[in-house]
């Protein structure tokens, strides 16, 4: 039976791309990115989502999202979902979903395109790796 695991967004980044490297020498760069979905309401006023997505960027791309990417700059993500798990420092069983990147397009300018002013700030994530708020050595699951 086939099966297909594949997530595209197109939304605006909510901070600079943090870059790293795995023991190994590997680069891995976590965005964090917006996407918004706006629609008339049964009252008739304009409702609006925001939803935030955390996609995680492996290799030389990685490397060029770190060079050419900024908070508010428009990137375009194909790639898979991917759920991890870890214990937080409280023993407590913690996961996150996450977006695997195969593909980042950078679109609009290097400035804030894109209406991004809007969208309210992304949530403190419980959910997020202790380190630093992002990746580590310890996250990476190889």
């Amino acid at each position: 039976m086939a099966s297909v695991n594949k997530a595209i967004i197109l939304g605006n980044l909510g901070a600079d791309p943090e870059l790293r490297y795995t023991s190994g020498g590997q680069a891995v760069t976590e965005l964090r990115i917006a996407t918004n979905r706006k629609w008339q309401g049964k009252d008739g006023n304009l409702q609006e989502d925001t939803q935030w997505h955390r996609v995680v960027v492996w290799g030389k791309q990685a490397e060029q999202c770190k060079e050419y990417l900024a908070k508010g700059r428009q990137a375009y993500v194909e790639g898979r979902l991917q759920t991890r798990a870890w214990e937080d420092r409280d023993g407590n069983k913690r996961y996150t979903t996450e977006i695997v990147a195969q593909q980042v397009l950078f679109l609009g300018g290097r400035g804030g395109a894109g209406g991004f002013e809007d969208a309210p700030p992304p949530p403190s994530d419980g959910d997020a790796p202790a380190a630093g708020g992002g990746i580590s050595d310890d996250d990476i699951p190889f």
